[in-house]
Parts: structure tokens; sequence; C-alpha cells
């Protein structure tokens, strides 16, 4: 389930797998993302396409939200792999190699057009967009306000290091600007902020330490590729009891003494308005 409406984990599902679609029907991801980019080989990608948008109409979603990764804009496929899922039961699309604010409005024009043809409430189908390279950072602050459809934005972590032309590493430094910049973009344009997988989908450790450093600059969620991951994101990217009691004082503190008050102390620190609103933020009100 959501917490205080912030998707913590989003998994991939291959769109070409009969197999792991079915596994998918009960994991207790926040959102599945099902996959015609990346892990469909091109040979599988039309087949793909019909399969993903014939099982959308009836996949169960238990609370979950319902995304779909369709091909590039540039790929040639994107018009065909619209076309095929867009309808009913969609919560989103998860558009791949966002690189520049235009991709995301052209895309936004289609499925304008999709919604009032088939019937759907004008902006239904929201948008994420993958932010994959120097050139889309670059303009990063731009795309988020690309769309009023759009929710989100990814660090597609394995492509932006690959245009910058440096290696992934188990410390993840390659990636701290990227992800800093693209969360304060995110915050600024008032919509989430997901971080890219781990591709050693074993190292759960490290997934565990990748994703609470990106949240601690600013991210509320994070792209998994395997079942096991989902727990640790959803357990990372969620408050703890700690931290909902902390919050839950300041609150109560900061309402019993009143605005006019300005600051009070609670715990021994200083609480002032903006710490009074992310205490907020973290009970969901």
């Amino acid at each position: 389930m959501l917490v205080n409406g912030h998707l913590r984990s989003m998994l991939s599902v291959p769109g070409s797998s009969e197999r792991f679609i079915g596994r998918a029907r009960d994991v207790r991801a926040d959102a599945i993302a099902f996959d015609l980019e990346d892990s469909v080989a091109a040979a599988d990608k039309e087949s793909a396409r019909r399969l993903v948008g014939s099982m959308l109409r009836g996949f169960p979603a238990h609370g979950r939200e319902l995304w779909v990764r369709p091909n590039a804009l540039d790929s040639g496929l994107l018009e065909a792999d619209l076309d095929a899922v867009v309808g009913p039961g969609l919560h989103g699309v998860h558009l791949p190699k966002a690189e520049a604010p235009q991709t995301v409005s052209t895309v936004d024009h289609y499925l304008t057009y999709l919604e009032r043809v088939r019937g759907l409430a004008p902006g239904s189908v929201r948008l994420m967009a993958w932010i994959e390279s120097a050139r889309a950072l670059a303009q990063v602050e731009q795309i988020c306000v690309a769309s009023p459809r759009l929710v989100g934005v990814s660090l597609g972590s394995e492509d932006y290091t690959a245009s910058l032309g440096v290696q992934r590493t188990k410390d993840a430094a390659e990636l701290s600007y990227a992800r800093a910049r693209l969360a304060n973009a995110a915050a600024a344009a008032g919509c989430a902020a997901l971080d890219g997988p781990e591709t050693d989908f074993r190292d759960l450790p490290l997934f565990e330490r990748q994703a609470r450093a990106a949240r601690s600059v600013g991210f509320g969620g994070k792209f998994c590729i395997h079942p096991d991951q989902i727990a640790l994101a959803n357990r990372v990217f969620a408050p703890d009891e700690g931290e909902i009691a902390r919050a839950r004082r300041v609150a109560d503190a900061f309402e019993a003494a009143g605005e006019e008050a300005g600051a009070i102390a609670v715990d021994g620190s200083m609480v002032d308005r903006p710490v009074y609103l992310r205490a907020l933020r973290v009970l969901g009100r």
C-alpha cells in the first residue's frame, strides 16, 4: 500500500513473460511497472505489447498502482505501445529517456488524444519521466513542469553514468550530484523522486544502503527489479516508529502553543514552523 500517498517501491516486471506477470499478482510493491522496454528483446516487442494490453484489463490492483514503461519516443515503438495499453486499469506511463521537456509534452498530447477517444477522464493517465543522461539532467527542472500529468521523475543510474563515461561503484559517489539535483527539481515542482534500480539484486545490504542514501537527499521511493527488494524499499522509505513519535510530539506541542508563540522547545530542540510542517508530512497530514 502507499504511505502518505507516496510510492515507496515500484517493481519492474518484464512484459514478455507470462510467468513473471503471474508472480507479480501477489507482490506487495506500491506500484508495478510492466516493462516493454529494456527487459524485452526486440523480437518480442509486439507480443509483449499485446500481452500487457490484454492483461491490464483484469490484473488485480489490490491497492497498488499499475504502470507501463513503454519504449522511448525516438524508438518508433512508443505510439503502438500506448495504443495497446491505455485504457481502464492503467494508472500511468513511466516514460524512458525523457531527454527534454518536449519529449514529455509530446507524450502528454498522445495521452490526451487516447483518453478522449476511449472515454477516459482527462488527465487520468499520469506520467513519470526517466532521467537517463547528462543532457536530461541538465534540463530536469524544465522536464518536471513540462506536463500537468507528470507526477514524478526517476533516475536511470546505468544510462546516466554511461552518458558521463564513468563506472557505477558500490558507494555511488558518481550519482551524488544527479540525485541531489533531481530530488531538488522534483520537490520544487511538487512531484515525486524515485531512485533507480540496483542491478545486483542479490546484494540486499547494498540495496538498503543506496535506498537510505537516496532518501537522505529527498527521494521518496526506489525502483525494484526483484521481489526481494520490495520489503526493504517499503521499510526504508516509510517513517519508523521513532520518527512518527517525534513528529507527533512536535505537532502536538506546536499546535498547543499556537502560531503566535513562534519558536518553542521540544525534546531540547527548537521547533518553528518549518519543523512543524515537516512533522505534518511525516504524519501524512
